[in-house]
């Protein structure tokens, strides 16, 4: 492989314009397949296999007038102080407003008049007018929305508190820009690296090219594929990521080539062939982890997975063409001032401080590992108590016109009316269809936690009842959830004793029944991608001992960022900090996506770190030496990835949306640990007490597994390098190359 990516290397430096344009092409082709794309349809919710799914499939065949999954609103009214909704002038005020809602776009399947449907609270305060649509929530139009807001504009105008809820003011999360801080970071931090203003461009334009055609693909494809908004976010969150990284690191190897005195051009190869194979190796453990989420068998997470992995893939070939034609138009301007006038000027190079630490951890090697693992673990504690579920409106941010909707109905109907279930009767296999539903509702009425039941609406065939219950608390707690199981256990009771199926569904259900299909599939998820990235880094390392720690690591990391997350968005613990202003249950895909997202990037380290320690050992260093060397030549770039990885995650904390800040921060987090705790701490440490062990590997293992050459030995060897044993780059020593690799 290090051959075939040296030529590579090579051909993209020498024919860099052709390259160049080739990517600016693809850039511009993108754009205009964005540009010109029609508006996402609908990316509906749907989780195949659960009794939430079935019951809104049911829905849709025994109720063709009814859209299961259009969106609803609900226009939420409060009397001033000291009157009442059922006063003449506030009654016709609200009567206004629907017949408003009522006219105001064709998609609207139905108003119900809160003094029709009996939608008052009892102390008379609060009403709410229910509006349902035909379409979904992605579907609506701008129209439709602004006559929703405009409904309750007159009766504000009349004195009325008038707050609106609903998925049908769904809108992409804003970002802000926060994420422009986190580039801007990224800059900083690269120009601090490399002392250059060109080099510190470089990855930052790259990244940037990459992650274009990759988010304008994804926009391009989102109406024949299904794709919706969250999808283009993560998908720029880690192409970001990946990118600026990548680039980072064949930039570095590429100027410490250029120390030891090689051409541009055959310093360009020797980048490619060396850290590109690392970068190869590093994309694929994060694609595998990504293309991996399938197995959970939820659509709009495959497609998000997928989305994702493919800005990945683009991320690893710009890495290995665009950025080496890149440093072909850069000339010499990539070394900055300094770098080339110590390139002149040969004095003793410093130990750095990665070879610093690095001996300190070779000196004290159990106090480091016992510190890092017990720090790590005490941070995970809060896990134990981790609950999960989905956010609902309660979640939002306080100034929002969703979360004062919520909070008016809580306090007018009860916290229940936020999250009503949606019980579905089938009584086409019962003898007498009208007893089984009236059993139903007298059973769900029993039910301990359940506030109201409304009457069974039949369809046309009367064989299908459908009958909403309110529970007594809010959606997301415990409590709901146990009312649901309640009414799952009472039906298979009535199924036995007269034949009607009940099902229960709604957006509660729904949540619940997604919250326990991710836990069901975190376990063959995790045996899936962890096993996978298990045999490549065998293949990397030529190692068991070496793959098995890289992955008990990352789960140590994982682990401790679940707890950190737990703390913050669940306890509350500096929530203002984050600005989490409702605490609640932790989002139910946070810890399989974790595992997915994380384990990938955390992989990145491993091999980029651990790949300079196996070439240092593979040209005759000592095991100890070779983690110095490894340290030496790797820390500042892998701590400078790091860094940047998490500025540009944790720019996306300042998401409106709670469900993007928590995944901004678990990321944040999560790479805080791995690359800090874990890889820069426990690893050397692991290493230096496992000695030559470290790097064995049993003979019959070693003739079956197939031989990468990530170190580039193979390379070397064809070129006729005579390299010195001493120099873990694999290239003559000198001062000059000493002194420029202690500065990346």
């Amino acid at each position: 492989m290090a051959t075939f990516l040296y030529k590579l290397g090579r051909f993209a430096f020498r024919r860099r314009r052709f390259v160049a344009l080739i990517w600016v092409a693809l850039l511009a082709l993108a754009g205009f397949g964005a540009a010109s794309a029609s508006t996402a349809a609908s990316s509906s919710f749907s989780i195949p296999g659960t009794e939430a799914q079935r019951a809104f499939d049911l829905l849709e065949q025994r109720f063709p007038g009814v859209s299961a999954d259009g969106a609803t609103a609900r226009v939420v009214f409060k009397a001033p102080e000291g009157q009442k909704m059922t006063d003449p002038e506030n009654k016709a005020q609200v009567t206004k407003a629907v017949g408003s809602l009522k006219s105001g776009s064709d998609q609207v399947a139905s108003v119900a008049d809160p003094y029709t449907v009996g939608a008052v609270s009892k102390n008379g305060s609060t009403a709410y007018v229910a509006v349902s649509y035909k379409v979904s929530a992605m579907e609506l139009t701008d129209e439709t929305r602004d006559a929703l807001k405009d409904a309750g504009h007159a009766a504000q105008k009349g004195g009325l508190t008038v707050e609106i809820g609903g998925d049908a003011l769904l809108v992409i999360p804003e970002t802000g820009a926060t994420e422009v801080i986190g580039v801007t970071v990224a800059a900083v931090v690269l120009v601090i690296t490399f002392g250059s203003l060109v080099a510190a461009g470089l990855p930052l334009l790259t990244a940037l090219i990459g992650v274009g055609i990759g988010v304008s693909t994804i926009t391009a494809l989102a109406n024949p594929l299904g794709l919706d908004s969250t999808t283009s976010i993560l998908a720029m969150m880690i192409g970001l990521a990946v990118g600026i990284d990548y680039a980072l690191f064949i930039v570095s190897r590429y100027r410490a080539e250029l120390a030891e005195g090689r051409e541009h051009e055959e310093a360009a190869g020797r980048a490619v062939g060396t850290a590109g194979s690392a970068v190869v190796f590093a994309g694929l453990t994060v694609v595998i982890a990504l293309v991996g989420l399938a197995v959970v068998n939820i659509p709009i997470l495959t497609k998000m997975g997928f989305a994702a992995a493919g800005t990945v893939v683009i991320a690893v070939l710009v890495a290995l063409t665009l950025v080496p034609a890149m440093l072909g138009f850069a000339g010499k301007r990539v070394m900055g001032r300094k770098a080339r006038k110590a390139a002149s000027e040969p004095v003793e190079a410093k130990p750095n401080m990665g070879t610093r630490w690095a001996r300190f951890v070779l000196r004290k090697p159990v106090w480091v590992l016992l510190a890092g693992v017990i720090g790590l673990g005490v941070v995970a504690v809060p896990a134990t108590s981790l609950e999960m579920g989905l956010p609902d409106e309660g979640s939002q941010p306080t100034n929002s016109t969703q979360r004062r909707a919520y909070d008016l109905l809580s306090d007018g109907f009860g916290p229940g009316f936020n999250g009503p279930l949606l019980v579905v009767v089938d009584t086409a296999d019962s003898s007498d269809g009208k007893t089984a539903v009236k059993q139903v509702t007298d059973e769900i009425s029993g039910i301990r936690g359940v506030a109201a039941v409304t009457p069974a609406q039949f369809n046309k065939a009367g064989d299908t009842a459908m009958i909403t219950v309110i529970p007594k608390d809010r959606p997301s707690s415990t409590e709901t959830e146990d009312v649901v199981l309640a009414i799952r256990d009472a039906g298979a009771d009535i199924k036995s004793d007269t034949g009607a199926k009940v099902l229960v569904t709604g957006a509660t259900a729904m949540n619940i029944d997604f919250s326990q299909k991710m836990n069901d599939a975190l376990l063959p998820y995790l045996a899936l991608v962890v096993g996978l990235a298990f045999l490549l880094l065998m293949l990397v390392f030529r190692s068991v001992l070496v793959p098995l720690k890289a992955a008990l690591g990352f789960l140590l990391s994982v682990v401790a960022a679940l707890g950190a997350v737990v703390a913050v968005f669940q306890w509350g613990w500096l929530g203002s900090l984050f600005g989490v202003e409702q605490t609640g249950p932790i989002m139910s895909m946070m810890p399989i996506f974790m595992v997915g997202v994380v384990f990938g990037l955390a992989m990145d380290y491993e091999v980029f770190l651990v790949t300079r320690m196996r070439e240092a050992y593979v040209h005759g260093e000592k095991p100890g030496q070779a983690i110095v060397t490894g340290f030496r030549h790797g820390a500042r770039v892998v701590t400078a990835a790091a860094v940047i990885m998490m500025a540009v995650f944790a720019g996306f904390i300042g998401s409106t949306e709670q469900m993007v800040k928590m995944i901004g921060f678990s990321l944040a987090i999560a790479v805080f640990f791995d690359a800090f705790v874990v890889r820069m701490a426990i690893v050397p440490a692991v290493l230096a007490l496992l000695g030559d062990r470290a790097w064995s590997l049993p003979r019959w293992l070693d003739r079956l597994l197939p031989n990468v050459d990530v170190e580039g030995e193979g390379l070397r060897k064809q070129l006729g390098d005579s390299t010195d044993p001493q120099d873990g780059s694999g290239h003559g020593g000198g001062a000059e190359g000493e002194r420029e690799l202690s500065r990346v």
